[in-house]
């Protein structure tokens, strides 16, 4: 099993590259500041503060189980927030 210093790693990586390309896309699109933007972008903070949140969850029966779920649930809000990003204007 992978450290939990690399699952949260791993969680501040994959939500900050969301956050930027979602700024990428407005500076792109001159659409800064947009609505959709920012719903992404608040999205994906608070699913970075619900995970760490798990991940620093010490009363688990089985550590190991609990944050091999914390991955899979990052795996499933981050293609959400992709698929909202794709979905964009």
């Amino acid at each position: 099993m992978a450290s939990i210093r690399d699952l949260k790693k791993d969680i501040n990586y994959v939500l900050g590259d969301i956050i930027e390309a979602v700024y990428l896309w407005e500076a792109s699109t001159n659409n800064r500041n947009s609505k959709e933007g920012s719903a992404v972008i608040e999205n994906a903070i608070s699913t970075f503060d619900e995970l760490i949140v798990k991940v620093n969850k010490k009363d688990v029966e089985d550590r190991a189980k609990h944050l091999k779920s914390v991955k899979t649930d990052l795996e499933v809000k981050a293609t959400t927030l992709v698929e909202q990003l794709n979905n964009l204007g």
